[in-house]
């Protein structure tokens, strides 16, 4: 019986069919490095990913870990201070603790690619973190898997790092402690000293907000009360009121609370592991600057630190002192931030087009049920020449709740928006479809009863 029972339940994500997308994006950050290898993976359905930084020579490696909700693969291992270079690869994804099988894949893809084996001395080490991308954030819950995972692995090149909305920042988050709710992504920077090379990469899905360097929030969909060049200051200042309904700094009732920034500094210079944690201390710490607040309960924030080895400091031409190091790659690290912020997509204002320019056979042909998952569905009705949709799965779709249905505004022919503080934008422009935010961030649901080649 117990088996029949667990057969019958119904299968919510078939991820089977999805397609992995590798090393896709529109603006990169370049630099010479062959040491270490980079490979970013993405399913669009979800949409969320996966990043892989793989070192073919093996690398040695320290983490620090902040915040009050982590989630790693193989950390225990990197406090032992062991000073042989052991690490393959260090895999940031997506899909929260699901997201953690995207860690071990790669692992195993050393293995059958015959790059590992079973020896002890030969065994593949991946380690690495995850975020939160899923809850309200998203229509779905797919998940980045094995398979995503290793196909990114074996896409890796050097010297091309992907920037903002791509990778496991596919569909991260920023500011949901303000209500700011701003798109995110994934960040790089690279510097170079002489002989001394210092790369930094992070996955930004901070609580907190992105800070310039002049103090000046880098994204935010803000209160129409707030002021249009929104400081820092001006939100922490006023905290706890910056975050309560009915202030004049108002948040969002529906802010995210499940956050993660994690982060990689890279060196050539060969450290010892006391040194190789000073630097990861450091520079994770150094992060309070840009990240504002940084690390809180909500937050499981990882820092991996690692040396490729290939430069002996003791016999460079010029080589830096492990402050002037940690100085330096706390900055570097700065700027990877900053690379994270994506163009954010404008607040939609509705034109004056009148209602009465579109005929009521023209709004029923978008009637019907649309599914976007097993967890959510929307309504689509038409009445009086207008178009209304209401939430009935589980779940919300963001600002179209399930109590009441909400009236969608036009914007042309095929294209609608509820009006509010963040962008929705509901499009028909695909027979038999209904794109949310269509996009970068687009979510898809079908009519039911559409066919596949409808």
């Amino acid at each position: 019986m117990t088996i029949a029972l667990i057969a019958s339940r119904p299968t919510l994500a078939d991820q089977a069919t999805l397609s992995p997308i590798v090393d896709s994006a529109d603006k990169v950050l370049r630099f010479d490095w062959p040491a270490l290898h980079i490979g970013t993976g993405e399913y669009e359905e979800g949409p969320t990913g996966v990043t892989v930084f793989y070192f073919p020579h093996r690398a040695l490696a320290a983490v620090d870990v902040r915040g009050g909700g982590p989630g790693t693969v193989n950390t225990d291992y990197l406090r032992l201070g062991y000073d042989t270079p052991e690490l393959d690869a260090v895999v940031f994804s997506g899909g929260s603790w699901y997201g953690l099988e995207s860690i071990t894949a790669v692992g195993t893809a050393l293995k059958d690619d015959g790059i590992r084996d079973g020896t002890w001395t030969n065994l593949a080490l991946s380690v690495g973190a995850i975020i939160y991308d899923l809850g309200e954030r998203r229509l779905n819950e797919i998940y980045p898997d094995k398979r995503l995972a290793q196909a990114t692995f074996r896409a890796a090149q050097p010297g091309v790092f992907p920037l903002g909305a791509h990778g496991a920042g596919r569909f991260a988050k920023t500011g949901g402690l303000f209500g700011c709710n701003a798109y995110s992504g994934e960040g790089g920077a690279f510097r170079q000293v002489g002989e001394i090379k210092i790369a930094a990469f992070a996955v930004v899905n901070a609580f907190g907000v992105v800070a310039r360097r002049d103090g000046r929030v880098a994204a935010c969909y803000g209160d129409v009360k707030w002021a249009k060049d929104l400081r820092t200051v001006d939100l922490l200042a006023a905290y706890p009121a910056s975050r309560k309904a009915g202030s004049a700094l108002t948040s969002s009732a529906n802010e995210s609370r499940r956050n993660t920034t994690v982060s990689l500094v890279v060196t050539n210079e060969k450290l010892n592991p006391a040194d190789l944690q000073r630097l990861a201390t450091h520079v994770h710490s150094s992060m309070g600057r840009a990240l504002q607040p940084f690390a809180t309960e909500f937050d499981g924030d990882v820092l991996y630190a690692v040396s490729t080895g290939e430069l002996d400091a003791a016999n460079a031409a010029s080589s830096f002192s492990t402050l002037d190091l940690d100085v330096t790659a706390a900055e570097v690290m700065w700027d990877a931030i900053l690379a994270s912020v994506p163009e954010q997509p404008a607040v939609t204002q509705t034109p004056a087009l009148a209602r009465a320019t579109g005929k009521a056979a023209d709004l029923r042909r978008y009637a019907g049920e649309y599914v976007f998952s097993p967890l959510v569905s929307v309504r689509i009705t038409a009445a009086q020449n207008r178009l209304f949709a209401q939430a009935t799965g589980a779940r919300a779709a963001y600002a179209i709740g399930k109590d009441a249905p909400v009236e969608l505004e036009p914007i042309s022919a095929t294209d609608f928006t509820v009006p509010g503080r963040y962008p929705l934008v509901v499009s028909f422009q695909q027979p038999g479809r209904l794109v949310m935010n269509p996009g970068h961030w687009e979510q898809i649901g079908t009519r039911k009863g559409t066919r596949r080649s409808d």
